[in-house]
């Protein structure tokens, strides 16, 4: 049997996406979390591919960044289409979705000076959450409830899994004014395996 050791801080962030698809999977995994300033993360981040976190380490072996680990634990889940240029439209999906949150979280929310996160704020709220919303309700209106091909795919799961994070720095429920991506969402926090992993996992701000 595989094994999986997911080693990431102790927030949803970016290892949430993973710990999704892993639920999702029904694979039994570590789920180890590091406090960002504690020894153990400066005694660890040499020893990572590229100092950053997430790592998934598969049967010993560790494995590095966010969109590939999920894309590959996609495949294993069958959640990456069925052709190659399924593949390529949910790979761009969940590009965006990173991005997204990017912009709204690590750059705007995380921001640590007061006047420039001020700054940030207002294109934040005003240019950038507008524009993603409103692209990504379109896709899932127009793809049967989904992000692509009116079937469940990786990029569906990784958006429930930032969404709390983006409704912490929007300051309300992300999906408010979007009922397609509420829809979407829903559907995706009732997964079995992702419905129980809520239940169960750590509570954590973002």
């Amino acid at each position: 049997m595989t094994s999986y050791k997911l080693v990431y801080f102790n927030v949803m962030g970016l290892g949430e996406p993973i710990r999704f698809l892993l639920s999702y999977g029904g694979v039994k995994f570590q789920d180890v979390r590091l406090d960002f300033g504690s020894q153990e993360w400066t005694n660890l981040k040499p020893t990572t591919p590229f100092g950053q976190l997430p790592t998934l380490e598969i049967d010993g072996k560790v494995y590095s960044q966010t969109l590939p680990v999920c894309r590959y634990l996609a495949k294993q889940f069958n959640l990456l289409g069925k052709t190659d240029l399924d593949a390529l439209q949910i790979d761009a999906v969940a590009n965006a979705l990173h991005d997204f949150r990017r912009l709204t979280v690590s750059q705007y929310y995380r921001e640590a000076d007061p006047v420039l996160k001020a700054k940030r704020k207002v294109e934040v709220m005003t240019k950038v959450i507008p524009f993603y919303l409103n692209k990504l309700e379109e896709l899932v209106k127009n793809n049967g409830g989904y992000f692509y091909g009116g079937q469940l795919s990786y990029a569906d799961l990784f958006f429930a899994a930032i969404s709390d994070s983006l409704s912490i720095a929007y300051e309300a429920d992300i999906t408010k004014d979007t009922p397609n991506l509420k829809s979407l969402r829903q559907k995706v926090l009732e997964l079995p395996g992702i419905k129980e992993w809520i239940q169960t996992r750590p509570k954590t701000e973002i």
